[in-house]
């Protein structure tokens, strides 16, 4: 049976592996600590990629473009996310201690790449003004079916302020999620719930959560959440919409 939770180590080389494209996720998950002038490059022969800037002040090269991104705080500043197709050169420069998340899966499709910037990013207020707004977030999507059918993938951030709940009222969906969680204070902390089971969410933790259960979060007050979510489409189903689950639907006229 794959993890379903779990906070790794980086390794000597700065990479923290989450999941492989070989388990019940189908995506290969890794975030990337860059020391201050430090080089990567990123491509795959068969895969997509999503490239994430979390943290840091780095500059993005691919096609014949560049561009810097600076975020220093992932709480409060906007995101950079570069999504590209298989077989694209992506060459990242960090000019200060950066770390940026690649999510890939395999896709055959050859599309153009998009750079998602906090200019044109999504970005959706939900559950204002319910539950006393005990779980009201900000959600970012830098893309998902709608907006990039040509992909297999999907991805965004939430925050979630302190002591808040999200992915909430409790919902699920066939295909495979990934959450990797951050907060601003290393020791914050909470808890997820995946259908019965719960973890204690930590700075730098994930969750992999299988289709067809519920997955609600919460985190402690004083602890402002932030976290990556993460879907891969299955080949006929792709993910469209959240199915709540019936037990608690009635919060939705709240």
């Amino acid at each position: 049976m794959d993890e379903m939770f779990g906070t790794p180590q980086f390794d000597e080389g700065g990479v923290q592996l989450l999941t492989r494209d070989t388990s019940s996720m189908m995506m290969n998950i890794a975030v990337y600590k860059f020391a201050p002038h430090q080089e990567r490059v990123f491509m795959s022969e068969d895969e997509e990629c999503a490239l994430l800037l979390i943290q840091g002040n780095v500059q993005f090269e691919w096609d014949g473009q560049v561009q810097r991104a600076v975020r220093g705080n992932f709480i409060n500043d906007g995101a950079w996310c570069l999504h590209v197709c298989k077989g694209t050169r992506v060459k990242i420069t960090a000019e200060t201690e950066s770390e940026v998340l690649v999510q890939a899966t395999k896709n055959s499709r050859a599309f153009d790449a998009t750079l998602y910037t906090p200019e044109n990013c999504g970005e959706e207020t939900f559950g204002k003004n319910q539950f006393d707004g005990k779980a009201e977030r900000t959600v970012r999507t830098f893309f998902d079916y709608s907006s990039a059918p040509h992909s297999n993938m999907v991805i965004g951030e939430i925050v979630v302020p302190q002591g808040g709940w999200s992915s909430y009222p409790p919902h699920m969906h066939p295909q495979p999620e990934v959450y990797y969680y951050r907060f601003e204070k290393p020791q914050g902390f909470g808890a997820c719930f995946i259908g019965e089971d719960v973890f204690k969410i930590r700075d730098r933790s994930y969750c992999a959560i299988p289709g067809g259960v519920t997955h609600p979060q919460v985190n402690a007050p004083g602890y402002p959440l932030f976290y990556v979510w993460m879907i891969r489409h299955f080949d006929d189903a792709p993910w469209k919409d959240r199915i709540f689950d019936s037990e608690h639907t009635w919060l939705l006229e709240q």
